[in-house]
């Protein structure tokens, strides 16, 4: 029988439904070809991701009088969701296809389309108790995201033609798209109607450059008129329609940055903010990369901010009996000791967007959340979600890309057949994305489909367009209930995994230049805060300070493996010891440093103990034995630093291994001690701190942690 050279048909269903849970059912695929096929098999293209079928899933019939082949291949149920699927056919004319050359494949495609199951039948919510018929609402809000890093941490003037088309290329953005857009709200009729954005210090700086000097062609004088104007508007409580929110000015990653520096950063940017665009910043925050951790919250009390934003899956993912999609969601299984929300009973699977995982329009609100320190104190500040899937749709492009009518019906529906809404606390969330990258900065975003928008919102009396300010202020939220948020991100850094792994990276590697910037980092703020505890007017403190911060811009990660990324902390703390390395000698020898240890963020590894680990494309067992990493330094030397661990059988001391000064390839003046201790195997829910003591007898302990010990 000869080996085939062309696929001749390929057979798919007609048309594809998913099961009640929103997932593929099983089908087949039929293909056939002119002649015998040594390796066949098929791939599906999904949503960014590949499933091959191939060996065991593939049977053959008898061939053909005319020579021909039929393949069946069995593809299993629960890979996908709805949307549009690439089917690729395959076949390789020599057996071992290990050794095959280009033109040894031979292909063929087809599309799928797949479509999500029926919607349950809504039903009216229940009146509420001793009132009217509630009419069921969701409100949502938009925020805008805007930054551009400093590019070298030590010379913030540096400028080259790359820079002046990264900035000239987003004149609209960063001038009038969003006093273009919220102009079509007020004028639209919507009375709640806002938006709110986030702009770095580091990038507001830099526009001011440019309109200084007339870089970028003179494209950015006068920048900032419109966006002063239009924050003068105010909605119908009095809030301004754009909201610039508290945020952080050098963009930090704040769940990785000690607290102080928290209040710093915030100070900061509200200072920037004032001046640019004569309003003061929100009591709201948008944290970098929505990067939120529970520990945060003290400081964020400090700094005025009364709400912060953050991914909503995290919140999905922190209650009893959440669905878990396997490795559509992108992070692995939650840590059961993130799991103390009480369960919920309404999980839906959006359709006809990307939605790796379910998710609970009842969460879909702002609530309290708190945080436990090691001495008992427990601080709460106010959470708006942003809803992850949504949110990254209208990224794309506003109404052009996602279909609000649909999409938020979904949300609206599901709200109505499980008749649960509260009109006290009625379903609320930001779609927050990049305001100057992508569709969602694009020009037909902020005009021509915010009009969209506003004219359906008109016509539409199940959902609100809302500012977040306005929302608080009518529907606030329960400070009796307090709730827990696992830690991460948005879905755009590694899909925003709760141990904010893609600052991270290559940390099983020998060398990770993530993990050295982080052990430089800490060595640098250390020396910056002891000279600022000891002699807060030192003349070369201002500088170093600022070096600090700008050495804390969590752009410096997100590249990892590009030298010019990489090198940036080093070089900044470099500078920055040359200015104070005397002081800060001068105060060790004579014994006048009175700051503790700085003691970095712990990371656990494997993430869930005794849990799941990723593998090649799969899920695998992970051991039980759990290790817990960090720096820790101090310019007095360390004496010690425990683990401090605490479970049902009360507190427990563990000396943590020093290997010495993590061993950096960037050549830092300083860097800060690695540290291990192995966690007790089957030691259940633990919380856990870190606790130093540096050579002068300061101590200083880490925040409380937690961690299932499988």
């Amino acid at each position: 029988m000869p080996v085939f050279s062309r696929i001749v048909a390929i057979d798919l269903p007609e048309g594809l439904t998913c099961d009640a849970n929103g997932r593929n059912p099983p089908f087949e695929v039929g293909f056939t070809t002119d002649g015998e096929v040594p390796f066949p098999q098929v791939i599906l293209h999904v949503q960014g991701r590949q499933h091959l079928v191939n060996d065991e899933a593939i049977d053959l019939a008898e061939p053909t009088a005319a020579g021909e082949h039929r393949f069946i291949a069995s593809v299993p149920a629960d890979l996908f969701g709805p949307g549009e699927i690439r089917v690729q056919v395959e076949g390789c004319r020599v057996a071992d296809y290990r050794g095959a050359g280009g033109g040894d494949w031979i292909k063929g495609f087809a599309t799928l389309k797949v479509v999500g199951p029926p919607r349950p039948v809504p039903r009216r919510a229940p009146a509420p108790a001793g009132g009217d018929a509630a009419e069921v609402k969701v409100y949502f809000g938009i925020h805008k995201h805007m930054h551009q890093p400093y590019y070298n941490t030590t010379d913030p003037n540096y400028w080259d033609g790359e820079k002046d088309g990264i900035f000239g290329s987003r004149g609209g953005p960063y001038t009038h798209f969003i006093p273009a857009a919220v102009r079509q709200y007020a004028d639209g009729g919507l009375p709640h109607g806002g938006l709110s954005t986030s702009w770095s210090g580091t990038l507001i700086e830099q526009l001011n450059r440019c309109a200084t000097e007339g870089l970028c062609g003179g494209r950015f004088s006068g920048w900032n008129e419109a966006l002063r104007e239009i924050a003068r508007e105010n909605t119908a409580l009095g809030h301004p329609r754009t909201d610039f929110v508290a945020f952080g000015f050098f963009h930090p990653l704040m769940p990785l940055i000690p607290p102080r520096n928290i209040v710093k950063q915030v100070e900061w940017h509200r200072r920037i903010v004032r001046e640019a665009f004569g309003i003061e910043a929100s009591p709201v925050m948008f944290p970098p990369e929505t990067a939120f951790h529970v520990r945060m919250i003290p400081a964020l009390l400090q700094a005025g901010v009364e709400a912060v934003i953050y991914d909503s899956i995290h919140r999905f993912r922190a209650c009893r009996d959440y669905p878990y999609a396997g490795m559509t969601e992108g992070m692995l299984p939650p840590n059961r000791a993130e799991q103390v929300n009480p369960p919920v009973d309404d999980w839906l699977q959006l359709h006809n967007i990307w939605a790796g995982s379910k998710i609970s329009p009842s969460l879909l609100r702002p609530e309290f959340v708190q945080y436990e320190d090691p001495e008992g104190n427990v601080s709460r500040i106010v959470a708006v979600p942003a809803e992850r899937y949504i949110g990254n749709e209208d990224a794309r492009g506003g109404f052009g890309a996602l279909q609000y009518p649909d999409v938020l019906g979904q949300v609206y529906d599901q709200i109505v057949a499980t008749g649960d809404f509260d009109p006290k606390h009625p379903p609320f969330f930001v779609l927050h994305s990049d305001g100057d990258n992508h569709g969602g900065g694009a020009d037909s975003y902020y005009m021509h489909n915010t009009g969209r928008m506003v004219a359906w919102l008109n016509e539409d009396p199940r959902f609100e367009l809302t500012s977040i300010r306005d929302y608080l202020s009518r529907f606030p939220p329960d400070p009796e209930n307090a709730v827990h948020i696992e830690p991460g991100s948005w879905s755009g850094a590694d899909n925003g995994d709760p141990q904010f792994m893609k600052w991270f990276s290559r940390y099983n590697e020998p060398y990770s230049p993530d993990l050295n910037s982080w052990a430089v980092l800490t060595a640098f703020q250390n020396l910056v805060h002891t000279l600022e505890d000891a002699e807060p007017n030192h003349p070369g403190l201002a500088e170093a300070t600022r070096l600090m911060l700008t050495a804390e811009t969590s752009c410096y990660w997100y590249w990892t493996g590009q030298t010019v990324w990489d090198q940036q902390v080093t070089n900044a703390a470099n500078m920055a010891h040359g200015m104070i390395r005397d002081a800060v000698t001068g105060l060790v020898t004579a014994k006048g440093d009175r700051t503790g240890p700085t003691i970095f963020p712990p990371w656990i590894i494997p993430e869930n103990p005794g849990g799941k680990k990723w593998g090649q494309g799969c899920l695998l067992d992970a051991p039980r034995e759990g290790v817990v990493h960090t720096f820790v330094h101090d310019v007095s030397g360390l004496k010690r630093v425990d683990l401090v661990l605490r479970t049902e059988a009360g507190e427990r001391r563990i000396p943590m291994h020093n290997h010495g000064p993590y061993p950096s390839r960037t050549g830092p003046a300083v860097t800060a001690d690695f540290l291990t201790a192995d966690l007790p195997v089957g030691a259940g829910h633990v919380r856990y701190f870190i606790e130093a003591e540096d050579g002068q007898g300061t101590v200083a302990r880490s925040a409380l942690e937690r961690v299932f010990l499988a």
